[in-house]
């Protein structure tokens, strides 16, 4: 009997780094849609000018890189590592400014109520 969920447990979300060839937007858009029909990708990442194809998941980098080969460009593994975590975000918020030049078109007139008996009526 085969034991497949020790099998599943050695897989770990990792960023896999390969150097591919990218010269258009057609060779981006080959490689994305060779790399996107693998399962356990969470977030793919294509850097055009550095050459980069960032993917983060539960991929196999040579079952990735096979793929990316198939597509018809040349595919070298750069790194393969866990991914760093998310930034904190700051808290520190840039104030709204009190109004904007729409606001400042609507007329606000003010009425006080001493002012005597209601006009409406």
């Amino acid at each position: 009997m085969i034991n497949f969920s020790t099998k599943l447990n050695k897989i770990k979300r990792e960023k896999i780094v390969l150097k591919v060839n990218i010269h258009c937007q057609k060779c981006k858009r080959d490689v994305l849609k060779a790399v996107t029909k693998l399962t356990g990708i969470n977030q793919v990442t294509v850097d055009g000018e550095k050459g980069t194809l960032t993917v983060v998941g539960d991929v196999d980098p040579v079952l990735l890189t096979e793929t990316v080969r198939k597509s018809g460009k040349v595919a070298e593994i750069m790194s393969v590592g866990p991914p760093k975590p998310p930034e904190p975000k700051s808290l520190v918020k840039k104030p709204l400014p009190p109004w904007c030049y729409d606001c400042q078109l609507v007329p606000v007139s003010y009425v006080p109520y001493d002012s005597g008996p209601c006009s409406i009526l």
